[in-house]
Parts: structure tokens; sequence; C-alpha cells
């Protein structure tokens, strides 16, 4: 298969050890506000977009030239669809990974290419596509390999791995440049950020109003070990923007903190609210897990899930339109940390 709009001039990954990424700054390259894993350069008619490996900070993984904006589109992650959708580019998705997952209606005519961990390659040359986007999990991307060898334009979007719910939501501005449509995303973005600070604005005013935060607790037992968020993650983040109380602002390790169920009583057993849990209905909660039942929130009735737009195959509109508007998921936690009613993504169980 030819190049045809997007010409891929380099690629390169450093194998790295995972632990690389500790206690290395990432630095906000210029162009953007927030972002710190593409830039975006212009040269005459020729937009110039490098993307940086998320295990060698600084280090550029692959280089893009744009010529000719994008027609018909791959994409293995739902959150690709959040983007391509805000950008009124729906049209051109032709092929998606895991399409049952994907909340967004797509039209019937798109083809599923499988899981987006083993994609079905086949289907996606067949598909005639101007560039496959996909996001980075490991350091050797087996099937993304496969796939340039087939002459096909891999796009990496690794929105996923900012931490900042802002600098998550730029990139908006990486996808718009791959559809000609940069002034759109530009402007997408800024009102985004403009509501998102508006928000956290409005949060300090209701804490100063009650004099005392809310505690938070989040996460579930699975198989005997609770995973929380660290305070260097996006609803880490998302909690510190909303105002609440939560005891591992002060653990910047990256991902999730493994914690045993003797340690998340000590810490959440008196928490106030219950964010994210896995179930439907308190009942529900309570069969999953009997001590689920133990802690104060449960009790009380304050637990919620991020469930509130899904479909019944398992498309979820958090991981969609929530990850390009970030102050919606922000009023939602605001919301609930103040017995507010007023919910985007998430629910109350009953």
């Amino acid at each position: 298969m030819h190049f045809k709009h997007l010409i891929l001039i380099s690629l390169c990954f450093l194998l790295v050890a995972c632990s690389g990424r500790q206690g290395k700054t990432q630095t906000v390259p210029e162009g953007n506000k927030y972002a710190t894993g593409f830039k975006i350069e212009h040269q005459d008619s020729v937009t110039l977009i490098e993307v940086y490996s998320p295990w060698d900070k600084g280090a550029v993984m692959a280089t893009y030239t744009i010529t000719e904006p994008i027609h018909r589109i791959a994409t293995a992650s739902c959150t690709h669809i959040g983007f391509i959708d805000a950008l009124g580019q729906l049209g051109s998705v032709v092929t998606v990974c895991n399409k049952s997952l994907v909340y967004t209606r797509l039209a019937d005519s798109v083809l599923d290419a499988g899981d987006s961990m083993s994609p079905n390659i086949e289907t996606i040359v067949m598909a005639n596509v101007d560039g496959v986007m996909v996001s980075t999990y490991a350091q050797g991307d087996g099937s993304s390999e496969q796939m340039k060898k087939l002459g096909l334009n891999v796009i990496y979007n690794n929105e996923w791995m900012e931490t900042n719910p802002l600098a998550r939501a730029e990139w908006i501005r990486f996808v718009g440049a791959f559809y000609g449509c940069e002034d759109q995303a530009d402007s997408i973005f800024n009102e985004v950020e403009k509501k998102y600070i508006s928000d956290k604005e409005t949060k300090y005013e209701v804490q100063s109003t009650n004099h005392q935060s809310t505690k938070i607790m989040t996460g579930n037992n699975f198989r005997g070990t609770w995973y929380v968020p660290s305070g260097n993650t996006y609803m880490g983040n998302l909690f510190k923007d909303a105002g609440a109380d939560y005891p591992y602002y002060d653990d910047m390790r990256s991902g999730s903190i493994p914690l045993t169920l003797e340690s998340v009583l000590s810490e959440f057993g008196d928490a106030d609210v219950w964010v994210g849990s896995n179930g439907r209905t308190l009942e529900e909660l309570a069969r999953l897990d009997e001590k689920h039942t133990w802690f104060k929130a449960y009790k009380e009735g304050r637990v919620y899930n991020w469930y509130r737009q899904t479909t019944e195959t398992g498309g979820n509109n958090f991981w969609e339109r929530g990850v390009v508007h970030p102050e919606e998921i922000l009023q939602d936690l605001v919301s609930i940390l103040h017995n507010g009613d007023s919910l985007h993504y998430a629910e109350r169980l009953k």
C-alpha cells in the first residue's frame, strides 16, 4: 500500500526499562499549554509533528509531515473516537477495534478490526485507509511494526499517558492537525480549558462556604488487592482539582497503588463518598464482595460509578467525550462531593 496523504518520515523506539519513567521531568513543548507528548510546527504549507516516547522523556518516537488532510482512518481506541467526533470527522472512521465497546454511534459500514492489542491487520489493509491511529502500550509494539511493513501509516496517539486532565484533552490539537482543522481544535480546547479553570474556582467558593473538604475513596477489591490512583495520575489530579480530601496526593509514583484491604479500611473506612465503583446498584456491589459494605460511604449510600452514559455492549462515553471534556468530569466530582445531583457521567448507586 502506498503512502497517501500522510508521510511518515521517521520512527524510532528507544528500548528502556519501564523504571525509566520514574524521576524524569517531562516538559511541555513550545506551542502547547499542557500536553507533553507531542509538538506541532508549520513550515509554509506543511505541518510537522513530533511524538515523544512515553518511556524516555524528550526522545522523539515518531515524526510526521502532513501535506494534505486524511480522509479515511482506522482507529484502535475508543478515546480516539471522542476526539474525531468532537472535530466533526466521524465519517472518516472506516475501521475500528472493539467496535462493540464504542459508545458513539458509528455507521454500520464501519469494519471491526478485532482486539486493539492484536488487531486484524488484514481488515485494516483492505479498508484502504490514510492512517491507523493507535495508542502505545509497550516499548515494542509488534502489531504497529507489522502494519508499517505493509505500508500503513501508523499514527501514535498517546493521550492516555498524560496525567493532567487538560493535557489529555489538548491532544485534540494533535488529532486536528491530521484533518487540517487546527483552528477548530484550538477553539474547542480553549473553551474546555476556560470551563475547567472556572469549575476549579467554583470548587474553592463551595469549600470556603462549607469550611471543609469531603473525603473521597475510589477503586474496588480485586482478588484481595485494592488499586487506587496516586497523586501523579489523571484521576488523582481530578480529585485534587475538585477539592476532595484524598490521602495519596503526595504519593507521586506512576500509575496505581496496590493496597491491602486492611490499608484501604484504615485510609478510607471513614470516607464520605466512594467514586468509581464497579457496581450498578448497592446490592450488586455487596454481591461482588461483602467487604464493600464495611465502608461508611456504602452504609450512607454515597457510592457512584462512571456508568451513566453506557451501552448494553460495554461502550462508555466517559472514555470518549469525557476525555475531550474533562471539565464535565470535574463538574461531576464537585457535584458528588457536595451532594449535588447534576451529573454527566457518574450515577449514584441505589
